[in-house]
């Protein structure tokens, strides 16, 4: 959920690129990254891999219980991670309903190496709480308390929103990870 706050930052892009006509979607963030790294340490009792960069900087992350065959994984391997985040945000109508949803998928376990796909989408109704044009800045909250306050580029784009506005947030990240052992 982290990512989806930090990704939320997209959202006040909405006012950005906001349209005059209510109930567009609009693509706020995009982003597709690729990493590559060599496996140099396993902890198999906390399921970590500590990868090494190319620049030569190591990162340790934490396998989860779905990544089914992590005994497989070995020292050496090479790690290649492809992964994207996409966040959309559409002004509702007025009328429309509130709407809270996730899903969540995994696959792999039928690959020769490790490996898989994870993706995730959120979709959320957030509202409009509260637009200061002086800073500018727009806040929205949303389900479980939610609240998120940022600073907003576009100040044109203020005036076609209004406080009380809902806007639909959905946000989609996927994430490709195979190995190459160079056999």
């Amino acid at each position: 959920m982290k990512r989806f706050v930090e990704g939320i930052i997209g959202a006040a892009a909405l006012l950005s690129m906001a349209q005059p006509v209510m109930g567009q979607a609009k693509t706020v963030m995009s982003e597709m990254r690729t990493e590559t790294g060599v496996v140099e340490g396993i902890d198999p009792a906390t399921r970590t891999v500590t990868l090494k960069k190319p620049d030569g900087t190591s990162v340790a992350t934490v396998a989860g219980p779905e990544i089914t065959r992590f005994d497989e994984v070995k020292v050496g391997d090479k790690v290649n991670a492809r992964y994207y985040e996409n966040i959309i945000v559409r002004v509702k109508q007025p009328g429309e309903s509130d709407v809270i949803s996730g899903v969540t998928g995994t696959t792999g376990a039928e690959q020769t190496l490790p490996g898989g796909t994870k993706a995730k989408q959120v979709t959320i109704t957030a509202t409009i709480t509260a637009i200061d044009p002086t800073v500018p800045t727009i806040t929205f909250t949303g389900p479980s308390g939610w609240k998120y306050t940022s600073k907003v580029k576009d100040t044109e784009a203020l005036s076609k929103v209004k406080v009380g506005d809902k806007v639909d947030i959905v946000w989609t990240e996927a994430m490709l990870v195979s190995l190459d052992r160079g056999e």
